[in-house]
């Protein structure tokens, strides 16, 4: 049982290191709002997450009033759209109707983001999936609170490269149609490869077709905590070290645990996880890198830096699933570049580069994330780039994304400025060289001999 006493201990933590419960995210399935026609489909689904999460946001202040715990964001995360207006949508502008009714009712209850414009296309393409995908350019040009993920790969099925290749035009249609914002459109699109069902954490959020009608799930965050923790311990050897970090990632988790069963409890809607990511912001001293550095790098990105993730990311977890029954959801340690203000300085030392946040993206939990490139960047570049990082989640065992955003008009070394907490980045370098030949090539590759355990 989780009391008020559990939540005192870390009110150093919230008043001097960062410490947040970065969203609660409603999932909410759409399932029983499936037409053939589209207007119904549409009501269907206003009408549906109106009712549901009307009470959201203020129940989420509430509880942070009450027990004196920050809560960033709250977020609705729904069933993948091209699941649900694949009977009503004839043409991709009528999925741009649904991410239009998205917006429109993400706006009047409140939430910051609502993610599910979202396609699962693991081993192939429907017709109504493929339509999906080519119409998330425009509508993520023309809604503000909506985004999107793709999911083109898992260790089971392989790699689906036509749609692979497909996401690479599709970002830098994104990016061109939302050039006047410096290319934010792509700052709300994810490409994964073994998504998770319950990931409570934006853009890659959607609400997996196994879990029930409606769930709770909440996303901690506390790299700043960590960090201030283990500057007690510096010098000391890795046991204490990685002792620590349990230690605190367990009273982290404990908060989610608290915010998450009193939210189930107050909205009548059933606990689904706790997910326990390290999630950076901008802010000076929420960062990730900064805990790398504490751990004893110079600069996040010099020799050691994957194996200082590896530990940090093992650590946290065991910490974490000793805090709740519940675990799921991404769970570790995030590198976004534009997010974390320690990377972005490596990035500008020139410490960081694509290719070691690859190397990162082995033993983390998600993959390249908010990463500002060139606008120029050739399509079939950012085809072989997700292709990179898939292959590296196929592979492993473990769920990998990209989120790049070629910023259209600007180049290597300038800054491109998001807000909020999308924060801000130097645009990196990409590998010249093409891959066109490879990502031109139709098909999928196959899944790797270890997916077969029945």
């Amino acid at each position: 049982m989780i009391n008020i006493f559990e939540v005192n201990e870390t009110n150093k933590m919230i008043e001097q290191d960062n410490l947040d419960v970065r969203t609660i995210t409603l999932g909410i399935s759409l399932l029983d709002c499936i037409s053939d026609d589209l207007d119904t489909l549409n009501n269907n689904i206003y009408n549906k997450i109106k009712r549901l999460a009307s009470n959201l946001v203020q129940t989420g202040e509430d509880i942070s009033k009450q027990f004196g715990i920050p809560i960033v964001n709250k977020r609705i995360s729904v069933t993948p759209i091209a699941l649900i207006g694949g009977a009503a949508c004839k043409t991709p502008d009528d999925f741009v109707t649904i991410a239009q009714t998205l917006d429109k009712v993400a706006k009047e209850v409140g939430v910051n983001f609502l993610g599910g414009y979202s396609a699962l296309v693991n081993k192939g393409m429907t017709p109504a999936e493929e339509m999906l995908i080519r119409s998330i350019p425009k509508a993520l040009a023309s809604t503000e609170r909506v985004c999107s993920s793709v999911n083109v790969g898992s260790t089971k099925t392989g790699l689906n490269m036509d749609a692979v290749k497909l996401m690479g035009e599709m970002i830098v249609e994104t990016a061109t149609l939302t050039k006047e914002q410096d290319s934010l459109g792509c700052a709300k699109l994810v490409v994964f490869c073994n998504a998770p069902d319950d990931n409570p954490f934006m853009a890659g959020a959607f609400h997996g077709v196994t879990e029930a009608d409606a769930i709770i799930n909440v996303g901690v965050s506390g790299p700043g905590v960590v960090k201030h923790a283990l500057s007690k311990v510096r010098g000391e050897n890795f046991e204490v070290l990685c002792e620590t970090i349990k230690k605190t990632a367990f009273k982290v988790t404990r908060v989610g645990q608290l915010v998450a069963c009193e939210a189930s409890k107050r909205l009548g809607i059933p606990f689904g996880i706790v997910d326990l990511s390290l999630a950076p912001t901008p802010a000076i001293g929420d960062s990730v890198a900064d805990i790398l550095e504490e751990i004893g790098l110079e600069r996040a990105g010099a020799p050691g830096t994957t194996a200082a993730l590896a530990l940090l990311n093992d650590q946290v977890k065991k910490g974490g699933v000793m805090a709740s029954s519940y675990v799921g959801g991404l769970s570790g340690a995030f590198i976004p570049v534009s997010e974390d203000q320690g990377m972005i300085d490596a990035v500008k030392e020139g410490a960081l580069t694509i290719e070691k946040l690859e190397a990162m993206t082995c033993v983390c939990s998600v993959g390249l994330d908010m990463i500002a490139i060139p606008g120029d960047t050739k399509a079939t570049t950012i085809s072989g780039i997700i292709a990179d990082e898939a292959a590296i989640g196929m592979i492993n065992q473990k769920t990998t994304a990209v989120r790049l955003i070629p910023v259209i008009g600007k180049g290597v070394g300038e800054i491109v400025e998001f807000g909020g907490l999308l924060g801000y980045a130097p645009i990196m370098p990409v590998n010249g060289f093409s891959c066109d030949n490879f990502v031109n090539r139709t098909g999928r590759i196959p899944a790797p001999i270890h997916s077969f355990k029945n």
